[in-house]
């Protein structure tokens, strides 16, 4: 299960963001401080093809694929330093593997804070920026005591010289130019900004129509090296309180398509190159994440690590192939099935059936 850690200043609308992705009613109130806790959820990930398939073969159970978000206290400047509540939950984002951070742009006077989404993300940048200099400096001076014995610590040492020049000059990791073996030697040090990062601009619904316009200014600050999605958070956390009818409704009358959960999954899952296969039979129908470039063993791991270890084969199928053709037997007779081995690169929206012995 992918993890995404929000981060946003008070008042961003992290927590309502959480909710409208969780379909959680966590307290999101318009003061500093109110998440005073992190609070851990996990949300299913909407796919059509998955629904689509699940029907085509009768299933009687459908099982999504599932994202976990962690909503940890507002940052404040100088929360690295020890400033407001948010240098001490900084610890339950550490281990995620992205970091989402809500800008906010929406206006309203009753809601203190900036509204320029460029500078949130100043302010999130410098503080997570120091917190990892400092633990870049920490573990670095007990690193080169170790690899004084242990030359195998090398690598680790010189990585972690070129991430403390970079953070030392107010860079976040993402956004340096380190080698991704540069990168992959910090993984250790479970630097915050060493991750991919979403940025997710607030807008008011008044902003719903200009919405490129708003997050334009900051897709050029951020130059590429993330993720930017605009949402209207109060919109769709209000959404989310309805039934799956009502919501859908809803979404649709005021042109949101799919809501949030969707358009957020769809970018995180492009940023951290994610995709989907499928398994399916009247049992169950179920959605599995890998990563883009695996191979069928590799993807199979998902289901169980029995799968990779004694793979032998994968009968294979296009979704699409599949709907087409009526159903899995008919696929076969049609010869729209494939039989491929360990070197197979699993596509976006297979649907495979994976034999195996251990």
């Amino acid at each position: 299960m992918e993890r995404f850690g929000f981060v946003g200043l008070p008042n961003s609308g992290k927590s309502s963001l959480y909710n409208a992705l969780i379909g959680s009613d966590v307290l999101a109130a318009p003061y500093a401080f109110a998440t005073t806790s992190a609070n851990v959820g996990v949300a299913r990930v909407v796919d059509a093809r998955l629904s689509a398939i699940a029907e085509l073969s009768g299933s009687r159970t459908v099982t999504p694929a599932s994202v976990q978000f962690t909503d940890i206290g507002g940052l404040v400047e100088g929360a690295s330093r020890g400033e407001g509540l948010g240098n001490r939950f900084l610890a339950g984002i550490r281990e995620v593997d992205a970091v989402v951070f809500v800008l906010r742009a929406f206006v309203d006077p009753d809601v203190p804070g900036p509204t320029d989404p460029l500078e949130h993300l100043r302010v999130l940048e410098i503080e997570l920026t120091l917190a990892d200099l400092e633990s870049v400096e920490n573990r670095l001076v007990k690193r080169r005591k170790s690899a004084v014995q242990d030359r195998s610590l090398a690598a680790e040492v010189s990585a972690l010289e070129a991430a403390a020049d970079v953070l030392g000059e107010g860079i976040p990791l993402y956004r340096s130019s380190l080698s991704a073996d540069q990168r992959a030697g910090l993984r250790e040090s479970f630097l915050l900004t060493n991750r991919p990062v979403l940025a997710v601009v607030n807008i008011g619904e008044d902003q719903l129509e200009a919405a490129d316009a708003v997050i334009e200014p900051v897709d050029d600050e951020l130059e590429g090296r993330a993720g930017v999605v605009a949402v209207c958070v109060q919109l769709e956390a209000e959404a989310a309180q309805l039934s799956a009818d009502d919501r859908a409704e809803m979404l649709d009358g005021l042109g949101l398509g799919e809501g949030a959960l969707g358009r957020f999954t769809h970018a995180a899952y492009d940023l951290l190159g994610l995709r989907t296969f499928f398994t399916t039979g009247e049992k169950e129908t179920r959605a599995w994440t890998f990563r883009l470039g695996a191979t069928a063993p590799q993807a199979a791991a998902a289901i169980h690590t029995d799968f990779q270890r004694g793979f032998i084969r994968a009968d294979v199928v296009g979704w699409q192939e599949l709907l087409a053709a009526g159903g899995w037997t008919k696929a076969k007779e049609q010869g729209l099935m494939r039989t491929e081995g360990r070197d197979y690169l699993v596509a976006d929206g297979d649907v495979m059936e994976i034999r195996f012995n251990v």
